[in-house]
């Protein structure tokens, strides 16, 4: 039997106002305007869906934390997301103190939209800024520049938010170590509470992947990711997962529950979520991934359902642990698996090892050489069906 571990709610909004020629996520360019009012209707009638499929209308469990990510979510406008946010609480009690996310490009129209966000129950904004250069801005596809960035930061700043996050890129197209750490002074200057800083990685399905652009040499990485951790650490910023850093106590609850094997329903275009059941089942689904297939009333809004099988469980929740910096209790993986410690001891000794754990006694806790051969790591507990 498995104890039900925090649940998390993710949201997708589709559509982008163009698509990046890096981005590999479930977005869509706009051609027409939003059907935004059709699509949070079709958001609340997924959510109930879902609700009924794993008994969890009679909410015996709270939402921990909402994420609403995309696209570009703050095209929606606030009196929607209102709306959908308020359906969602009369559905799925809200702990006290929910984090409730949501992605938001630093185009002056929408920046402008924070305080009505927040008024309407977002208590945390990312901002998409990717780089302050606008040469750069320009390469990676970005329709806003450098001032409407800082801009954006200081309106999130001052919206009463909770929290606000700047994410932010490396290893750009033809970047120098100079300008990758201009950027990320400058994102330091707006002192926000959380910085997502990660390299640009070309993936399958971009225009960059077809057409790829010169991107700085591993050794030029290192000196970027060495220094700017240096800088990001002398700022007060903590690094508390591979790409994370956070002011003391505004760490991302949400993104925390994914690492976490946490469970979390996902709604929308596209969206993934994860659900364990009290017989010891763990349920991972993934919704129709095209806007009009979505918004057809004739379809469902499920495109797959899998189980996740005992034998996979080992691999998925170290892949997800292993990104947190933090000890990992071994109760976490006995509960969240549904597995004994017994299931691992092998790799685990195998690890130890070779010094890529360390045994803390009622947790692990991933060496800087576990975190160098992370996916040597990660294979040791892939079962061999040989």
């Amino acid at each position: 039997m498995l104890l039900p571990p925090p649940l998390s709610l993710y949201i997708h909004i589709p559509w982008c106002v163009q698509k990046c020629p890096y981005c590999d996520f479930n977005s869509h360019a706009l051609k027409t305007d939003i059907p935004e009012q059709n699509y949070i209707d079709a958001l609340i009638e997924d959510l109930d869906t879902d609700l009924a499929e794993y008994g969890l209308q009679d909410g015996h469990r709270t939402l921990h934390s909402i994420f609403i990510g995309g696209g570009t979510p703050s095209l929606i406008s606030a009196p929607e997301i209102g709306r959908l946010l308020d359906a969602v609480q009369a559905r799925i009690p809200f702990s006290d103190d929910i984090e409730i996310t949501m992605e938001a490009n630093p185009g002056t129209v929408e920046a402008g939209r924070f305080t009505a966000y927040r008024a309407v129950g977002v208590n945390r904004i990312s901002i998409g800024i990717q780089s302050f250069q606008d040469e750069k801005l320009q390469r990676l596809g970005r329709i806003h520049g450098s001032e409407e960035a800082i801009r954006a930061a200081g309106l999130a700043a001052e919206a009463g938010l909770e929290s606000f996050n700047i994410d932010l890129m490396h290893g750009l197209p033809d970047q120098s170590v100079e300008e990758a750490l201009a950027d990320l002074k400058q994102a330091i200057a707006l002192n926000p509470p959380h910085l997502s800083w990660y390299q640009l990685t070309i993936e399958p399905n971009t225009l960059f992947y077809s057409k790829p652009p010169t991107l700085p040499d591993d050794d030029e990485l290192w000196d970027i990711f060495d220094l700017g951790h240096q800088l990001l650490s002398d700022a007060g910023y903590v690094q508390y997962e591979i790409s994370g850093y956070s002011k003391p106590g505004k760490q991302c609850r949400h993104n925390l529950n994914y690492w976490r094997f946490g469970d979390y329903l996902g709604i929308g275009c596209g969206a993934h979520g994860k659900i364990s059941h009290p017989d010891g089942t763990i349920t991972r689904t993934v919704k129709v991934k095209h806007p009009r297939g979505y918004l057809n009333p004739a379809k469902p809004y499920l495109d797959q359902q899998t189980q996740v099988d005992a034998a996979e469980r080992p691999f998925e929740f170290f892949m997800n642990r292993f990104r947190l910096l933090e000890a990992c209790p071994k109760q976490d993986y006995t509960e969240r698996t549904g597995l004994p410690l017994a299931s691992i001891e092998q790799p685990i000794s195998w690890a130890i090892e070779q010094d890529y754990l360390h045994d803390l006694g009622d947790s692990w806790q991933i060496t800087e050489r576990g975190k160098l051969f992370l996916n040597d790591l990660l294979a040791a507990f892939v079962e061999d069906d040989e």
